[in-house]
């Protein structure tokens, strides 16, 4: 069966965004061994999950080949088949990518039953926290960026319930980002 993979960027106290979303607190340039470590994530990875919104910023940015981005990652990015979850979009603005609306634990299901390799998702923040309450990841990717937010939109959400996880790795990369690698721990 396919995994599902969340690949996102955090700061120390667990923000994936800051206040109204900025994001103006990531560090890149990304080094040359956090690249490659990207690239080896990704390699088994044939499908893309992404929440609307993210999508409506993400699908364009990377059709229109980002400056200081490498071909590879934008032939990747560009011709990876995509799945955006909307309920309100019926059908899909963007080539290479479909819609799925409706029970996100059935639509995911349905992805991991394919043939095919790994599913990635790199958000957006209501996607993400829906995938972690519902215990739907089976790998979590944290680069822990060197920063602390105080507030913004959080990886985990406040479900009064405890998710424990195992730590599978850790590597530090030289632009001061932190890779944390878990799996959950399900009972």
């Amino acid at each position: 069966m396919r995994k599902l993979k969340l690949q996102v960027q955090v700061s120390i106290d667990g923000y994936m965004a800051g206040p109204g979303g900025a994001m103006d607190w990531l560090t890149f340039p990304w080094s040359d061994d956090l690249d490659a470590h990207v690239d080896a994530l990704t390699e088994p990875v044939d499908c893309i999950l992404l929440g609307r919104r993210l999508a409506e910023g993400f699908i364009p940015a990377w059709a229109a080949g980002p400056e200081g981005e490498d071909q590879a990652s934008i032939d990747f990015m560009n011709d990876t088949p995509k799945v955006v979850v909307s309920d309100s979009l019926t059908e899909s603005p963007w080539e290479n990518a479909t819609v799925a609306g409706g029970d996100l634990a059935e639509t995911v299901r349905g992805l991991k039953e394919r043939p095919g390799g790994d599913i990635i998702t790199y958000g957006g923040s209501t996607l993400v926290r829906n995938l972690v309450a519902g215990e739907l990841l089976d790998e979590l990717h944290l680069f822990v960026n060197p920063v602390a937010l105080g507030s913004g939109l959080p990886v985990f959400p406040d479900t009064g319930a405890h998710r424990r996880f195992r730590l599978v790795d850790t590597r530090p990369f030289d632009c001061g980002i932190v890779a944390l690698h878990f799996e959950p721990r399900r009972s």
